[in-house]
């Protein structure tokens, strides 16, 4: 795994996400959207931490696989290891995240 130095992966991705399923083509910037609609930038943002847990999670399978085959030296254990504790790390900050900005978005929508 290389670990970028020009900047956040997550903020990486949500720019990603959002230019290729963001506002759409009506020229208006959504906030929300019904289901399946992928042009809110809520669910390009879901969509960006889909993809960094899938990635996290593809690399903790292809680790796993490499002790399984009888790769295991303690680099690799120590690799699996952080690897699985990064997951761990990336799905509470996935997790909070995605409250947080739903909490936030329904505490505007009583407002309004």
């Amino acid at each position: 795994m290389t670990i970028p130095t020009n900047g956040n992966l997550i903020n990486q991705y949500i720019g990603a996400a959002t230019f290729a399923n963001g506002p759409g083509t009506t020229g208006g910037t959504r906030t929300g959207g019904g289901a399946g609609s992928g042009t809110s930038w809520y669910e390009a943002m879901s969509r960006a931490w889909g993809q960094t847990l899938d990635a996290q999670a593809s690399e903790i399978t292809q680790l796993s696989d490499q002790i399984g085959t009888g790769s295991d030296q303690p680099s690799q254990m120590v690799a699996l290891t952080a690897a699985s504790l990064k997951m761990q790390f990336m799905s509470n900050n996935a997790a909070t995240s995605q409250n947080s900005v739903a909490e936030s978005l329904n505490a505007v929508a009583r407002k309004q």
